[in-house]
Formats: structure tokens, sequence, C-alpha cells
């Protein structure tokens, strides 16, 4: 697995304009035609590639999924989080989160797809839930919130579960502001916010760790 990462990470840079064609046309695709029985042929031809191109920088469907969440992590931590003295470590990830959610908007369609179909396609829900998890390390990261440790491991989860429910609404959120999308994503950091929180370890207050 990880001489196959680090394969496709150096395709990827080399050739970043046939990269994001592949992952854009895999997109589209799934969009109109559903993921589980897309092909790499099908993906070739649709970004007017050859299909040893796709070859030589992805190795597989899962492979182009997991670098469209990694395009979209680059996205968001592109543009600098400049906190403020007095700022929530709560309100810089509402930020982050949000421009996640603007960095997603165009592929809308395939991912409400992608949603319905992973549950019966083992493998790129691993993918798709490895992702997730290292993107919301980074978000937690870029927010200065602490992800060492089990108090880490905690939070990037519960994260995690704040952000995927919140994607439910987004998908449904059609308003110009996404003002239901964002009052979601509030309410639901506040239900975690001390763990957002340096130095607020659940084992100084004496309360367990969530199941």
């Amino acid at each position: 697995m990880a001489r196959t990462g680090r394969r496709e990470q150096r395709a990827t840079a080399a050739s970043p304009n046939e990269a994001d064609r592949i992952i854009d046309a895999a997109l589209t695709l799934t969009a109109t035609a559903g993921w589980r029985g897309l092909s790499l042929a099908s993906i070739a031809t649709a970004a007017e590639l050859p299909i040893l191109t796709v070859y030589r920088i992805f190795s597989s469907k899962q492979a182009i999924l997991c670098a469209f969440y990694r395009r979209v992590d680059e996205m968001v931590l592109a543009e600098p989080t400049l906190a403020e003295p007095d700022e929530r470590p709560r309100d810089r990830l509402f930020d982050l989160l949000m421009r996640r959610f603007d960095a997603l908007k165009p592929h809308k369609a395939a991912l409400e797809v992608l949603r319905r179909e992973l549950p019966g396609d083992p493998l790129t829900a691993l993918c798709a839930g490895t992702s997730l998890l290292r993107s919301m390390r980074w978000m937690l990261e870029a927010a200065d919130v602490p992800t060492g440790g089990v108090r880490g491991m905690v939070t990037i989860k519960l994260a995690s579960a704040a952000y995927l429910s919140t994607m439910r609404i987004w998908q449904r959120d059609d308003s110009p502001d996404l003002g239901r999308t964002m009052a979601a994503l509030d309410a639901r950091l506040r239900r975690i916010e001390r763990w957002l929180r340096p130095g607020r370890a659940s084992d100084r207050s004496g309360e367990p760790l969530p199941a």
C-alpha cells in the first residue's frame, strides 16, 4: 500500500493537470452514471487521456477518490487561517469546514451518489473513511486544536461525526448563503466545544470518554 501511495504521489506531482482531469472526469461520471459500475476505461475516455496515463497516476478508482479528497484539503488549507486574539477554536474550525463545503459545491451531485452507494462498496467506504479522518486531523491542526494522544483521537472522531452530520443538511441546502448548513454546523460544534479547547481533557474533569 505504501509503495502504491508513493508512486501515486510522484506521478500526481509530475502531472497535476492530467491528475485533475482524471479526478474531474470520475466525479462527472459518478454524478450521471453512478460509482459502483464506473470503469477506469470510461474515466480515461471522459478525461480524453490514454488509459496508460490513468494507470501511471492512479492505481484504482479508490485512489482517484482519495486524491479528490486530498485536493479538497489543499484548497481549504491554501488560505491562511488568521486567528483573532480572542477567537475560539470552535470558530476557526467552523470557518475551515465552511470553506470545505464551498470547495465541494461543484461536486454535490457526485457526493450524493457516493453517499448512497458507499454502504455497498466496502473498499471505497474504507478509502472515504480513512480520508475523512485524515482531513479532519488537518482541519483541527489548522484551527490550532491538538490532535495527539487519546484525546486527539477522540476529538478527530467527534469532529468527523459533526462534519458528516452537517453534510446531510448541506446536501439539501440550496440557499445562497447556506444558512441551514451554517446553523447546523454551529450547533454540532458547540456540542463538542470542550474537546476543542486545549488543556480541557476529560480525564481531568472526571467525565468519561464518549464511546
